[in-house]
């Protein structure tokens, strides 16, 4: 049987191969443009080097700064303990669980919604923070919000925080580099065109090729990128509990998130998968998992059940 460890290093494995699949996929597409345009291999690399450069420019600026612009997004502001009793018990709460699990306190937020969520985001854990919905801080018991920041502090101290701004930027370089050769392709189709009547076939196949890839790979990429996304939440949620050595608090947290209807308002598609449950669940198709930036809390809640012995649920109530 699996342990937490070998969870922990094969999603780790997967994250390291998607990086590399969405570099090798870039490659390919700015290799392809380069030869259907230019009509030799050496006229390739201006296009590589241009589109590395942007991917690098892209992650950069990920990595410095893609944490405040999600928290910006977000309308998080934060966390004042004085503001309240709510605000006081996630306030210990946090420090309670950055002790036990030997993390520095990450930076806490709230988000003046009903809804209940929450998200951490960060490049590692000394520049990492965590968010809640003032919903949740409402709506949940202290056992409950122990689990759910087990959670988001599982999410730090496994690094899925530094994992969801880099490819974030790497599948947004690329969803780039294809929207500028598609447009290149249309405005300039008529010149190209004769370009290529003139040139050898190995032009045409790579003009080809690189249509297919600049239309398919932005898709194949999110694809990709959303099924190790699912698997983080379900191993956040294993390693939370270890944390918290109570799987029922985060049960009992991820049945109030199944039953809450509410949409998060400032929750966009981009930043959909940093949540904890769906953010948009009531507009996200329930029969297309493969699309979906969660999986079933059926199916995690489950998982925790089974590491407490007790019998899997035949279904949570879901919107």
């Amino acid at each position: 049987m699996a342990t937490f460890y070998d969870l922990a290093a094969a999603n780790r494995r997967k994250s390291y191969l998607l990086v590399l699949l969405v570099v090798a996929i870039i490659a390919a597409l700015a290799t392809s443009a380069g030869i259907a345009m230019t009509g030799s291999v050496e006229g390739a690399f201006p296009y590589a080097f241009i589109s590395f450069g942007l991917g690098f420019v892209l992650t950069l600026g990920a990595w410095f700064g893609g944490d405040r612009a999600v928290l910006a997004a977000a309308g998080a502001k934060p966390l004042d303990p004085s503001a309240g009793a709510e605000e006081l018990q996630l306030s210990n709460i946090v420090d309670e669980l950055c002790l036990a699990a030997d993390l520095p306190r990450p930076k806490v937020y709230t988000i003046d919604d009903t809804a209940l969520n929450a998200f951490a985001t960060g490049r590692d854990p000394k520049h990492a923070s965590i968010a809640v919905t003032k919903g949740l801080m409402t709506k949940l018991d202290r056992e409950e919000m122990s689990g759910v920041i087990g959670h988001e502090l599982s999410h730090v101290r496994n690094f899925d925080i530094r994992y969801g701004l880099l490819v974030a930027a790497l599948v947004g370089s690329l969803a780039l580099l294809s929207d500028i050769l598609l447009r290149s392709v249309f405005w300039g189709g008529g010149r190209r065109r004769d370009d290529r009547e003139g040139g050898n076939i190995f032009q045409v196949i790579a003009f080809l090729l690189m249509i297919v890839l600049a239309i398919l790979a932005p898709i194949a990429a999110r694809l990709v990128q959303l099924a190790v996304s699912r698997q983080r939440e379900y191993l956040a949620d294993a390693s939370g509990v270890e944390l918290t050595r109570n799987p029922i608090g985060l049960e009992r947290a991820l049945a109030k998130l199944a039953a809450d209807k509410e949409v998060l308002e400032v929750a966009t598609k981009a930043t959909a998968h940093l949540y904890i449950a769906s953010p948009v669940k009531r507009f996200e198709p329930r029969a297309a998992g493969f699309l979906a930036t969660h999986p079933p809390i059926t199916d995690r809640i489950n998982r925790l059940r089974t590491l407490r012995g007790a019998k899997p649920l035949d279904a949570v109530t879901e919107p």
